[in-house]
């Protein structure tokens, strides 16, 4: 038999068509996969099956790099000999803008083209033939209100509170409806009464938001003297669901959609008007940042370099060392007017340092994978940023090129950037510490004992526990930001520290004893967080047991039973009583 004749070569145009429509196709894998995944978040908390949510939040984070790996392998195959050909990306762009038009979240779908794009061309800064450097689109009005949230108008209060709660669609029967509804109508009263406003309608969200092991109900009031946010927590009790808190100002919602807090599961046809109503009640947060905190976390990547972008353009401020103590692994730098920093990792690491750059980056994908219990800053990785050369001062151009010569470089009058970890900037703690008032500064020592111990619930060991690895942000709560020495808790191994045996071992120079790679003595850890003495005995009055090994042996047992332990991202003056029997036992 003759063998079979060659496949015909397909021209530029139409293998342009060819791998647009796969690019295509694997964003819609994504997003129903997306889907799937979020629409089981209610089922989670009903059955409260927590150990399948964390698996669930870990199979979300972890589907965009599955997808866009794919998809790249695919076109990498279609495209052959013209993978780099430029002329074909262009016509690809076009088709690929076509066929996402009608789509209900086309900002995310190109996004998931630049991932493609950028994963082909090592593109120092953007190419706008190739990526989405602005939107193709405005972002339509919002058509059908219904489709997001369901509005109530005045009437009796108490009547709305009750409607609200029997249409938030949980299949699980509250624990004590009748004392939560009058409790949250007290509360809403009082709050009324306070500000001395009435109410005209109230709007909530028809989803519920999943995040560990709450439910939350979101929405807003709107009154003569502007928007007021609104947050019912919904918890899991022995018997049922109960309200656990009732939210109502600004502060504590912008905290709930916290850049240092896991990203929510919920469900929603348009996710750009999701975006627009949460910016409606919080809106000092930016649209990046809720885009990240309702998992669309590349697509608020973009948003942030939208708004980098944006802001260059309108400011002539110079790129500065950040202040804050400089660190041993990573040189920080920001933008006075800008609330961003720039991370980068050294090419040396000053001693006693042994960690080593791949074990940087890999502590800083586990941060973006682990419950960050509002305590971990999300970083959002760059690569391949370019700058003018006059954006940056001549003290911190000459330090970058000599302490990250591997990841700087200056290109007659640009600065090439190849990677950098971009998050909110934040006060040093120890710089907090030296500015603040007493009672401000006692408030925020106790936050940051708090902020140990939730880390350390989470399974996290924070390692290195001096005040400059801390920050403040401007809610006042104390965050981590230096991943270099984080571990798990539960490989840690927490010792008393031995009484010496004789007065020579008490004068020895070095310890008398054996020390493993894993002890860790907490008895020691005041020596080294530095704290004042101002602040010291406070610190002790509420967390003197970190400096005992019973605290840390305790939280190893409870995790290694399996216990997923509850951290509040709300204060405890919001909490609405619930008798003992209401409660998970």
């Amino acid at each position: 038999m003759p063998p079979n004749p060659p496949a015909p070569r397909l021209t530029d145009s139409r293998l342009a068509n060819v791998a647009a429509r796969q690019i295509y196709d694997g964003f819609v894998r994504y997003g129903r996969r997306f889907h799937e995944i979020t629409c089981q978040a209610q089922t989670r908390f009903e059955a409260k099956d927590w150990h399948g949510q964390r698996a669930d939040a870990l199979a979300r984070l972890n589907l965009y790099r599955h997808i866009v790996d794919g998809v790249v392998i695919a076109v990498r195959e279609l495209l052959g000999e013209r993978l780099t050909r430029k002329m074909v990306w262009a016509s690809m762009k076009a088709v690929y803008s076509g066929l996402i038009a009608e789509n209900s979240d086309w900002e995310l779908a190109e996004t998931f083209f630049n991932s493609i794009t950028r994963r082909i061309f090592t593109t120092v800064g953007v190419d706008p033939r190739l990526e989405f450097v602005d939107p193709d689109f405005d972002l339509p009005p919002l058509t059908d209100p219904k489709l997001l949230y369901t509005t109530y108008y005045p009437t009796d209060l108490g009547e709305t509170v009750q409607q609200l709660l029997l249409d938030c669609g949980l299949t699980v029967p509250f624990a004590n409806f009748e004392e939560d509804r009058c409790q949250i109508t007290d509360r809403l009263q009082c709050f009324l009464a306070k500000e001395q406003t009435t109410f005209s309608r109230i709007d909530v969200v028809n989803s519920l938001f999943f995040r560990g092991k709450g439910a939350y109900l979101i929405g807003r009031i709107y009154t003569p003297r502007g928007l007021v946010p609104l947050a019912l927590v919904l918890l899991q009790g022995a018997v049922g669901v109960f309200v656990d808190a009732v939210l109502l100002d600004e502060s504590s919602v912008s905290i709930l959609f916290s850049f240092a807090r896991a990203y929510f599961h919920v469900m929603v046809e348009r996710p750009s008007d999701l975006v627009q109503f949460i910016h409606s009640i919080i809106p000092r947060k930016r649209i990046a940042e809720i885009y990240i905190s309702l998992g669309y976390n590349k697509h608020g990547k973009t948003e942030l370099y939208r708004d980098l972008l944006n802001h260059l353009k309108q400011s002539e401020t110079q790129f500065a060392i950040a202040p804050g103590q400089r660190g041993m692994v990573m040189i920080v730098f920001s933008l006075p007017d800008y609330d961003m920093v720039f991370k980068l990792i050294k090419d040396h690491f000053a001693y006693p340092k042994k960690t080593t750059r791949q074990d940087v980056i890999s502590n800083y994908e586990m941060v973006f994978r682990h419950d960050r219990a509002g305590r971990l800053i999300d970083a959002q990785s760059f690569e391949f940023l370019q700058f003018k050369r006059g954006r940056f001062t001549d003290e911190l151009l000459q330090e970058l090129l000599e302490v990250a010569a591997n990841t700087v470089r200056l290109e007659e009058e640009t600065v090439v950037v190849s990677h950098a970890y971009v998050e909110r900037q934040v006060v040093p703690l120890d710089i907090f510490l030296q500015e603040a008032d007493e009672d401000a500064a006692n408030r925020v020592i106790i936050d940051y004992g708090q902020v140990i111990k939730d880390l350390a619930v989470t399974n996290i060991f924070a390692g290195d526990m001096l005040l400059k690895n801390f920050g403040v942000t401007r809610h006042e709560r104390v965050v981590f930001y230096d991943y270099d020495e984080l571990r798990p808790l539960t490989d840690c191994n927490f010792r008393k520290f031995p009484q010496a045996q004789t007065y020579e071992d008490e004068l020895a120079a070095e310890p008398w004893f054996h020390i493993g790679e894993k002890d860790v003595f907490p008895e020691e850890f005041l020596r080294f967080m530095g704290l004042p003495r101002s602040v010291k005995k406070t610190f002790l009055e509420h967390h003197g047991d970190l400096l005992e090994v019973d605290f840390w042996q305790e939280t190893q047992q409870r995790l290694e039973a399996g216990e997923i332990i509850t951290i509040r991202p709300y204060r405890d003056i919001y909490r609405l009583p619930q008798p003992s029997d209401i409660l998970d036992s």
